[in-house]
């Protein structure tokens, strides 16, 4: 370790990079992004160009060993984060992988195996989680003010082209996968347990690819539903809803409160609105990460937290009838 800057490589040229890592790490005194690569090296200049002059890597196998780098951002498709993941592991560096962890809990417990073995911080890039109103939502949640939860709703919805990588299942695409991992993180998030999967049910699109995705949980004690879409024209929504026995709280945007947030709390007393103020979710989320590795500071996602939240996806999948990603898949090279 260099010390602060952390600096990072940017494992994947992807749309999330710029707002999950790059503006971010402008903003900071103790990241630097300094390098990136992509599948093509034509793609990582253009990159490079638009954003900063970054250096560009010959290939992900140079970037991840690169002397110059601490830590790598893997933001490239589902189906190729634990390769990448644990090769960089390997290579001694840390890793913010994106959301989802991993083809499947299986992988998961691979990534965070080879973490521990390396000796070095890996995070699931779950931004929302590191925003203050996550904890907000907690704190009201353990207060006791609702009473006992008996129900929590977690919805993400949003139209994905036909042709976009989510729709690849050979890739790990899939709706549950992109999006309906937020609403199961949510729901973890608020019961404080773990759940077993009741039933769920998708709407297929290309074969094997979830378009739709509704599932029943089973919490020790509340009982929650979690839906998604990445249906063609379908609405953008993020709510999470929980219910107790004395009161609601709803929240409008938990996925990126820094875009606008509502959140309404009812009680017998009436009804009353909050919003928590604050930077970005990925400026909360790339200093977590750079506290985690310089200062030995708190991990919120990734390690136990990541493999249970992708055996419950790989659960959901399995009670919709279909398989897991990266079950009886061809490999990819």
């Amino acid at each position: 370790m260099s010390g602060a800057p952390l600096r990072i490589g940017v494992l994947g040229a992807a749309r999330i990079a710029p707002p999950a890592v790059l503006a971010p790490a402008r903003r900071s005194e103790r990241v630097e992004v300094v390098a990136v690569a992509a599948r093509d090296v034509g793609r990582a200049r253009r990159f490079a160009e638009e954003h900063g002059g970054l250096r560009v890597a010959p290939d992900y196998q140079a970037l991840v060993e690169s002397p110059d780098l601490d830590a790598i951002y893997v933001a490239l498709p589902a189906a190729l984060h634990a390769r990448w993941t644990e090769r960089a592991l390997r290579a001694g560096k840390h890793v913010l992988c994106e959301k989802p962890f991993a083809s499947n809990a299986g992988e998961a417990e691979q990534m965070v195996a080879a973490a521990v073995s390396a000796d070095r911080v890996l995070m699931e890039a779950f931004h929302y989680r590191f925003h203050p109103l996550a904890d907000r939502i907690r704190a009201i949640v353990t207060s006791g003010e609702l009473g006992r939860i008996r129900a929590i709703e977690g919805v993400f919805t949003v139209a994905i082209k036909p042709g976009d990588i989510r729709h690849d299942l050979a890739l790990g695409g899939g709706g549950l996968m992109d999006l309906g991992c937020y609403p199961v993180h949510w729901a973890r998030l608020v019961a404080g347990t773990e759940p077993s999967v009741v039933s769920a049910e998708a709407v297929a699109g290309e074969p094997g690819v979830d378009l739709v995705m509704s599932a029943e949980l089973a919490f020790d004690g509340p009982r929650a539903r979690i839906h998604c879409s990445m249906a063609p024209g379908m609405e953008r929504r993020a709510t999470l809803r929980v219910r107790g026995d004395d009161g609601e709280l709803f929240v409008e945007n938990p996925l990126a409160p820094q875009n606008g947030h509502r959140m309404e709390i009812t009680g017998p007393g009436g009804t009353r609105v909050e919003q928590v103020p604050g930077a970005t979710s990925y400026d909360y989320q790339l200093e977590a990460f750079a506290a985690a590795v310089l200062d030995g500071g708190p991990r919120l996602t990734g390690g136990a937290d990541a493999i249970a939240n992708m055996r419950v996806i790989d659960a959901i999948y399995r009670a919709a009838g279909m398989s897991p990603r990266g079950e009886g898949a061809a490999a990819l090279p």
